[in-house]
């Protein structure tokens, strides 16, 4: 064999351009793992502008001063408390300009950086993703739900390729994609850690309590996306998810559970093979990746150690004790605003039983009962109906949950 044919490839590709970036949920998990990337990268990526909710003004003001951020939005508190943290912090300094209001994370998405990272939980990142595509940015969305609830509104204003995924399935599936063509693909595979019930049945699940629903084996979460994860909630938000970013129909999109979570998802081609991608359960590459699209990012993450025995696991999912996904399918198949009621009557359920109002099986039980009961408005969607139907959800969720 050759030294030539021993030597590594080389690609005629430049080096990646540095990028502007501002983060939407600075403070939440995605957040705060996006400034560790960036403050790592900084021939990469350089933070412009940051938005939280407000609930710690003094992180806000530590991570303003850190990413030298001109431009700072939080959804709540006292705007001159949040100034003289940050004049504390920073000296002489260069000092943000500094919004307050639940418009702030609109601003801070619309204010022209390369990229907006939008993090935010839930679906009120539906405004500052709709923000940031109009401003031309690329977005890379970590807030699924603006995409799962807005639908046709958010992929009207999509340019292709402006949306990146950044949950880790669906980066995974992005990734995988590289290795055809998209009328090569026959099937999508998202994986599942199974949450912390996984081999549960149903009514084994009766019983299970709000702490035992945040003990997720792999992952440390809010309450919300934890809980989701434990009734599958979540997955069947991210089946929807891909068949939106991926123009893939339901029936070719399948769930199964994989626990360790090294396997982040697949794609299967025509031929048969299978290209997955593989990483510690963590979102420091999906992050990475989110914000550097398509080129990667050096030492992101940690590589595996294959030098260590490991077993995988591959299960079906139990739609009978977890029927989430399935009921997602179908309000994914039937679209409008029906994807927004799953949404928003879940996040109502999700409160009532960590107040102890509902059990644990319940969750799905009443979200099922409002979509039953919904009856979308016809024509065009638009930001508009799906914010009335998420009020019209919550109300009936609600209305099903009083004694």
């Amino acid at each position: 064999m050759s030294e030539q044919s021993l030597a590594s490839p080389t690609y005629d590709h430049p080096a990646p351009a540095r990028r502007s970036v501002a983060l939407l949920g600075s403070t939440g998990s995605i957040g705060t793992q996006a400034i560790q990337i960036a403050r790592a990268n900084p021939d990469r990526f350089e933070i412009t502008a940051i938005a939280a909710g407000g609930r710690d003004l003094g992180l806000v003001a530590e991570q303003a001063v850190a990413t030298g951020a001109s431009l700072v939005g939080v959804a709540q508190g006292d705007r001159a408390e949040l100034t003289e943290r940050i004049a504390a912090l920073a000296g002489g300094g260069p000092r943000p300009e500094v919004l307050v209001g639940p418009d702030a994370a609109s601003q801070v998405a619309a204010s022209g950086a390369d990229v907006v990272l939008n993090g935010i939980t839930g679906s009120i990142g539906l405004r500052p993703t709709i923000a940031a595509l109009e401003s031309g940015s690329t977005l890379a969305l970590a807030n699924k739900e603006s995409l799962i609830v807005g639908g046709p509104v958010v992929k009207r204003l999509a340019a292709p390729g402006q949306i990146v995924p950044v949950d880790s399935e669906h980066s995974a599936i992005a990734q995988s994609l590289r290795a055809g063509s998209a009328r090569e693909v026959r099937r999508l595979v998202v994986t599942a850690s199974g949450g912390p019930f996984r081999g549960r049945t149903r009514e084994q699940l009766a019983d299970v309590t709000p702490d035992q629903a945040l003990a997720h084996p792999n992952f440390a979460m809010g309450k919300v996306i934890t809980t989701n994860s434990a009734t599958l909630v979540n997955k069947g938000l991210e089946v929807i998810e891909a068949h939106l970013l991926f123009d893939v129909p339901f029936e070719q999109i399948e769930v199964v559970v994989h626990p360790q979570q090294l396997i982040h998802s697949m794609v299967e081609f025509v031929d048969g093979a299978v290209v997955a991608q593989l990483g510690l359960p963590t979102m420091l590459v999906p992050i990475a990746l989110g914000m550097g699209w398509p080129d990667r990012v050096a030492d992101a993450e940690t590589p595996i150690d294959w030098t260590r025995a490991a077993d995988w696991r591959f299960e079906p999912l139990d739609d009978e004790a977890f029927p989430a996904v399935r009921l997602a399918r179908q309000v994914g198949a039937a679209g409008s605003t029906f994807p927004a009621v799953y949404n928003a009557a879940n996040e109502e359920c999700v409160e009532a039983f960590h107040d102890g109002r509902i059990g644990f099986v319940d969750i799905v039980d009443v979200v099922h009962a409002v979509v039953d009961r919904h009856e979308p408005d016809p024509g065009e969607l638009s930001v508009e109906q799906v914010l009335a139907a998420e009020d019209w959800a919550r109300e009936q969720a609600r209305s099903m949950l009083r004694p």
